[in-house]
């Protein structure tokens, strides 16, 4: 049994606070380049989406992630059959005017940047992409310029960079300065803390969204506090699980409009998103959150 599992279906018993999850609707925050309000918790699709047999589980994934208010879907064609699986579960459960549909282009070339694009499209079976993403920065310069014409005739809501290592923020700062872009995707979690230095105050003052990406590094944070109960103040910030521990924190950062878990069970989805509900931590209960973490 993974770590993360073992661990909400121990506080699921302690605490029995299953029910509390039937009235959850995750809070919002403003995209700040247009207003429109953003859903704190989305979900991301790496590996999790990528399913050539029955997605029935993940048909039950998004359909509770939509019923607690979630929108962001993040995909990529990097992803494997992720794209064809949410196209495929949006369209059957009539999803699709209820989510925030995000993709990526991630390939070398104008002419295969749009191939690709088109291609993410018809896989996630949309018309008007809400957010298309130049992937870890690859041909940025030339992808940029196909996005800024498909925004002007609209095919797309919103464009975006991404990228998932601190190793990349020097490029990443740079496209950032220029304007281009609405949305920046980036890494960002208590064990992968480099964003806040520089890119999270650039964000503000640039007025561009920010998607957390590697919310739980992958996987890491559970190994860390494996066996570790939550302080005994986590209850007072509506925090009843590492997961929504490590969520709550990301979100409560003021320049992050949402950050993207993965994964394929509904009951990791439940937890998941109660972290984006009732209240957020300040800067004071942030400082205690991260303190807390690093003397584990």
């Amino acid at each position: 049994m993974d770590p993360r599992r073992r661990a909400l279906l121990a506080a699921l018993a302690a605490a029995a606070f299953t029910p509390a999850y039937a009235n959850t609707r995750i809070m919002t925050r403003p995209i700040p380049g247009s207003g429109e309000e953003l859903p704190l918790i989305g979900i991301g699709t790496w590996q999790t989406f990528d399913v050539r047999g029955d997605p029935s589980p993940l048909r039950e994934v998004l359909k509770v992630f939509s019923q607690a208010g979630g929108r962001v879907v993040d995909s990529s064609p990097m992803y494997g059959a992720a794209e064809s699986v949410v196209g495929e579960i949006t369209a059957s459960l009539a999803l699709r005017d209820k989510l925030f549909m995000a993709s990526k282009v991630w390939t070398s070339g104008r002419d295969e940047g749009i191939r690709q694009m088109e291609n993410s499209f018809r896989r996630m079976r949309v018309e008007r992409m809400d957010l298309m993403q130049v992937h870890n920065l690859v041909d940025v310069a030339t992808h940029t310029e196909t996005l800024k014409d498909w925004k002007a005739k609209g095919r797309v809501r919103y464009i975006g960079i991404t990228h998932y290592t601190a190793s990349a923020y020097t490029d990443v700062e740079r496209w950032v300065k220029t304007g281009a872009y609405e949305f920046l995707q980036i890494n960002y979690s208590l064990a992968e803390r480099d964003a806040e230095r520089r890119l999270l105050p650039l964000a503000q003052e640039k007025k561009v969204a920010v998607i957390a990406n590697r919310p739980f590094a992958e996987g890491a944070l559970f190994g860390r506090v494996k066996g570790k109960p939550l302080p005994p103040w986590a209850a007072e910030l509506g925090i009843r699980s590492w997961a929504q521990y490590f969520l709550k924190w990301i979100v409560s950062h003021p320049a992050v409009n949402c950050t993207i878990p993965g994964t394929g069970k509904a009951e990791h989805i439940r937890d998941n998103v109660a972290a984006g509900s009732g209240v957020l931590p300040d800067e004071a209960a942030r400082k205690r959150m991260a303190e807390y973490f690093s003397g584990l």
